[in-house]
Formats: C-alpha cells, sequence, structure tokens
C-alpha cells in the first residue's frame, strides 16, 4: 500500500490500452443515453485484450487461441454495435443465417474462456452445464425438465438480446462496479496507503497486541475505499506482517490476524465488494439502504476479530508497541486527508446528497487524482510522481475492469439460461422441499451451497449464483429480501479463510514465510464473525434496521457483540479449562440466538 514509484513505469502499447479501457468507461458512466446494445459490447470488447493478450499464457497454443478469442470477440462486438437496429428487429433470435449461429457460438465461446482465463475453471464449467441443460433439458424427466427451446431463439436470448451476455448484470458492472473499480486503483497509486497505516497506528498501536490491531483497524480503513479482500491483504499485509513477525508474533498469528482484516474489507461500507452493487438492482433497492444496513454487521465483523486477536494477545504475551514507534497525531492528521477526502466525498454524496454511485466515485476520484501530485516523503508537489502514479493507476483499474468483467459476462450467461429455461424457479422448489419447510433447515442447505461453490468460484460468482437460487426461497420462507440476500453475501465469503480454498490465508502466509494450514487454523477462530453474525441478523433482524429503528438495530449489535466476545474467548482457549470454555460457547451461542431483536 505504498506510494507508487514513477520509475516502474508500463510500456506505451499497454498504456495506450489502459487509456482506451479507463476512457471508454468513463465515457460510458457519464453518458447516461448510450445503447444496451452498444454500452455493454464496448465493456466486452475492452476487456478482451487484458485477459487474452497482456496476461502471460502458459503455451504457445494458448498464445495463438488468445489472438484468436480477441480478434473473434473485438469482430462480434463490433458487429452487434453496428448492426444494432438491425438486430433489435429479430426480437432476440437468430436471423438464421450461418453467420449469426457462428457468431453466437464464437461469442459464448469467447466468454467462456475469458472466464477460464481469469478466474478458477469452475465458473465457466458451471456454465458448460447450464448450456447442456438449456439444449437438452426437455429429456430429464419430471419438474427438472423443460419445454424443448428453438436452438435460434435460445441461443439469440444470450447473445443478441439484452439477457445473457449483454444483460441486467453486465449493466450492473459498467454503472455500479466500474466506477469504483477505477477509484480503488486510483487511491492505491497515491498516499493514501501512509494515511491508513498512520492513523490505524496512532488509534491501536498502544494497545495490547497493538501491531495485530494496527492490522484490523488499518485493514477496516482501507475496506471502506477498496471493497477487494485480495487487495487489502497484498497492500496492508505487506505493511503488517513483516511489523507483526518483527515483534515477535507467531508467524502464523501475523499472517491470520491480516488474512481476517482483510476479509472485512469486502463487508465495509461505503464501498463494498462488487456484488454489494449487484445485490442493490437484484433486490431494487437503493445501494445507500444496503451501506446503511451493512454498518453495524461491518463494525460487529471487526470487534470480533478486535477480540480475537486480544485474547490471542493473552495466549502469547504480546505487548503493544513502543512509545517511539507510534507516529503521533501530528503525523497522523498529515497523512489522513489523503484517504479521509475520497471518503469523505462518497459519503457526502452517497448517504447526505442522495447522488448516484457512479456519480459519487467519479467524483471522489477527481478529488483523488488532484491528490497524486504529493510527495509525501519529500513534502513536496512532484509532476514526475504524478505522472507515474497515474498511469499505475490506469494500468490497475484497466486489469481490475478486465477481471470483473470476464466474472460478470459468464454469470450472465448462466443467469440468461436460469431465464430461458425456469431452472431458478425449480431449484428453488427443490430447496423449499428439502428444508420440509423451516427457515433454519434452508438457511443451513443455502450455507453449504455457498461456502462449496465460493471454494471455486470468486464471491461475486459465488453470490450470483446462490442468490439466484436459493434467494427467493428464503424470502417465501419468511426472510426479509434485504436479509436473505446479505446472509447468501457473507456466506460466499467463507472461503476467503476456510479451507481448502482460502485466498487470502494463501496470500498472507506467503507473505509471512510460514504454511498455510495453521494460518487458516487461527484465522477462522479470529474471523468466527463470518460464520455467526449471518445467523445473528437472521436471528436479530433489527441489527440491519439502522436507518428506521436505531435504538433495537444497536441493543441488537451489543447482544450479538457480548455472544462474540464469549464465543472468541472459548475458541481461542485463553483457559486450560475445558468445561468453563464450553460453558462460554454455549452462553456466547445463546446470546447470539436466544430472544432474537427485532
Amino acid at each position: 500500500m505504498q506510494s507508487q514509484d514513477a520509475g516502474a513505469r508500463p510500456g506505451w502499447g499497454l498504456l495506450l490500452c489502459a487509456a482506451i479501457t479507463v476512457g471508454i468507461h468513463v465515457w460510458l458512466i457519464f453518458t447516461s443515453l448510450v445503447p444496451n446494445l452498444v454500452s455493454r459490447p464496448l465493456h466486452f470488447a475492452a476487456a478482451l485484450p487484458w485477459i487474452f493478450l497482456f496476461a502471460r499464457p502458459r503455451s504457445r497454443v494458448e498464445r495463438w487461441i488468445g489472438f484468436a478469442g480477441c480478434a473473434f470477440g473485438l469482430a462480434g462486438a463490433a458487429y452487434l454495435i453496428l448492426d444494432r437496429r438491425a438486430i433489435l428487429d429479430q426480437y432476440g433470435s437468430l436471423d438464421g443465417s450461418l453467420w449469426q449461429f457462428v457468431l453466437a457460438g464464437g461469442l459464448i465461446l469467447v466468454t467462456l474462456e475469458m472466464a477460464r482465463r481469469a478466474v478458477q475453471p469452475v465458473l465457466p464449467g458451471v456454465a458448460v452445464l447450464c448450456l447442456a441443460y438449456g439444449f437438452f433439458g426437455q429429456y430429464l424427466p419430471g419438474a427438472l425438465g423443460h419445454p424443448a427451446l428453438p436452438v435460434d431463439y435460445f441461443l439469440g436470448s444470450l447473445t443478441l438480446a439484452e439477457g445473457g451476455l449483454w444483460g441486467q448484470l453486465t449493466g450492473i458492472s459498467i454503472d455500479l462496479i466500474v466506477p469504483f473499480m477505477i477509484l480503488g486503483a486510483v487511491v492505491s497509486a497515491g498516499e493514501a496507503g501512509r494515511g491508513f497505516m498512520a492513523l490505524a497506528t496512532q488509534l491501536a498501536g498502544g494497545y495490547r497486541a497493538g501491531a495485530a490491531k494496527v492490522s484490523v483497524l488499518a485493514s477496516a480503513l482501507y475496506g471502506t475505499i477498496s471493497g477487494s479482500a485480495s487487495a487489502n491483504v497484498a497492500s496492508v499485509g505487506a505493511i503488517t506482517i513483516p511489523g507483526m513477525i518483527r515483534m515477535g508474533y507467531p508467524r502464523p498469528l501475523a499472517a491470520a490476524v491480516e488474512a481476517v482484516a482483510s476479509t472485512g474489507g469486502q463487508i465495509m461500507p461505503p464501498v463494498m465488494g462488487s456484488a454489494a452493487f449487484i445485490m442493490a438492482e437484484l433486490i431494487r433497492q437503493p445501494y445507500a439502504d444496503i451501506a446503511v444496513a451493512s454498518i453495524l454487521p461491518a463494525v460487529l465483523f471487526f470487534f470480533a476479530a478486535w477480540v480475537g486477536v486480544h485474547y490471542f494477545a493473552l495466549r502469547f504475551g504480546l505487548k503493544a508497541l513502543p512509545a517511539d514507534e507510534l507516529p503521533g497525531w501530528r503525523m497522523a492528521a498529515a497523512a489522513v486527508p489523503f484517504f479521509a477526502a475520497p471518503l469523505a466525498v462518497l459519503i457526502v454524496m452517497l448517504l447526505v446528497l442522495g447522488y448516484s454511485p457512479a456519480y459519487a466515485a467519479m467524483l471522489a476520484t477527481a478529488v483523488t487524482v488532484a491528490m497524486l501530485i504529493w510527495d509525501g516523503k519529500a513534502r513536496r508537489l512532484s509532476g514526475r510522481l504524478f505522472v507515474g502514479r497515474v498511469m499505475t493507476a490506469l494500468v490497475d483499474a484497466s486489469r481490475q475492469i478486465a477481471l470483473i468483467a470476464a466474472i460478470i459476462i459468464c454469470a450472465g450467461l448462466i443467469v440468461g439460461v436460469f431465464h430461458a429455461t425456469g431452472l431458478g424457479v425449480k431449484i428453488t422448489g427443490l430447496i423449499l422441499d428439502l428444508s420440509g419447510g423451516h427457515l433454519w433447515a434452508a438457511l443451513v442447505l443455502t450455507a453449504l451451497a455457498c461456502t462449496i461453490l465460493g471454494m471455486e468460484l470468486p464471491t461475486t460468482a459465488a453470490y450470483l449464483i446462490c442468490a439466484a437460487v436459493a434467494g427467493p426461497a428464503l424470502v417465501k420462507l419468511g426472510l426479509p429480501e434485504l436479509h436473505a440476500h446479505m446472509f447468501v453475501f457473507w456466506y460466499a465469503l467463507l472461503c476467503t479463510i476456510t479451507p481448502p480454498v482460502c485466498g487470502t490465508v494463501f496470500v498472507a502466509a506467503s507473505i509471512a514465510g510460514t504454511p498455510w494450514l495453521p494460518v487458516a487454523g487461527m484465522a477462522m477462530r479470529i474471523g468466527l464473525g463470518l460464520f455467526i453474525i449471518p445467523l445473528g441478523f437472521v436471528a436479530n433482524p433489527a441489527l440491519m434496521t439502522l436507518a428506521t429503528t436505531p435504538v433495537l438495530a444497536i441493543l441488537a449489535m451489543l447482544k450479538i457483540g457480548a455472544g462474540l466476545t464469549l464465543l472468541s474467548w472459548a475458541l481461542v482457549g485463553v483457559s486450560p479449562r475445558w468445561l468453563l470454555r464450553a460453558a462460554g460457547l454455549a452462553a456466547g451461542l445463546a446470546l447470539v440466538f436466544a430472544y432474537g431483536i427485532g
């Protein structure tokens, strides 16, 4: 999270492509009247070079496939844009020509290959299974089957209409996710990292296990702007983990603290993970409402992490940071504006003035760009540093835009099949049948599905699939729609710290130079809030009603917080007496679940 050096500049070809990618998306954000069959194929086209050309191929064959995929994808997007009016007259069906069949099949293959290269093969694998269901589902017996779909209609609805590849999800990516990707890249390129660390160190460094608590607080602050667990652990962890090791912390503990704290970045308002923007559109609620509803659960998550760190400090005898290592309030105050200014703009624009998230993010980005000229080390303005930082921000933003486009467009293919075949409704009915009409049984099934999918899919994709199939079932069983989607969102995050696939744990363990399995064991105890809080706001619905019933919301937070404190004490194992720990575990669970508030 340190300021980028102007010396490591990208090549001019890469930089030109980055400027075009970011420029296209900024233009789309501010030009709201662009037709969907223009803006969404443009989003797709801008991502193609970053996935197929600029990423290092594994073999010569993969390189040539990349060239072919990029060329076909660009040609297909250009055709859709230039022939949009004629395509609209086809009403979502292919016109029967060989070219349009080749176009539809080729665009689907390019999308699947983009997702395979960008993330794990599981996401395109799920998409292939859904496509197979669309083509052959009429042969399945019973309720799982569907009426035969004409091939020209099925392929056309996925590739030529405003569904499938060019559906609502792709629009959300352009309108809501991309602006915050650009903001995050610009913030990371400047002095904000120094501001996060200075303030966190001054606030938390003087407590027992100060270095670890600095990590928790710094990651929470970084999460207010970033909304990315992987970026959080890589940037904040590069500073905090070596610092904890230098202070004598066990290496697994140092890595576990940062892995957990970084995961919280995706649930920390006002900028949460990209799935939160999708949630806002799916349940038709303003993003600001979701951000406000998420405040107390996010505070509880970081509170649980703080308490877990404190109990580990008691167990290992960890001390506060020495007074001479605290930056002092003067230095902290000087560094704070570099992240406080864009954060303040976001909060005022989103929550006070009611502007759209995209407009708020772009204004916050403009403020942040203006501050890139300041060299914090030399305490002067530097034009050379400014240019280098802008270049770095452009490239980083473009890579992130391409990654989210690959995920979202492939997920759109899955959702398109759901809509065309009614598969989502069928799976919802199956969940209702298996749960026997009991909400908590359905929650357990949903939690298992989210955890399993999250092991191989990015959080956004895991949330999308589970929300599409399990969300309606939970709502039918009486759970408020916001609570149902937030439950799915939180459990989709479990994979970040839960074996066998725990992304933030792997990154943190590599920084700490320690095996990942002990890190995961400690991370699950420090991050127990990720397991308990979603169940807590189901049992205590008032926790998410801060905007309407603040007193009840705060009472629910205090109740769940007390339960998390007891659970953390029991799981960290401060006391050697297992009976006392068992009693603490039982009391903690009772506090979270018994006599729910709201």
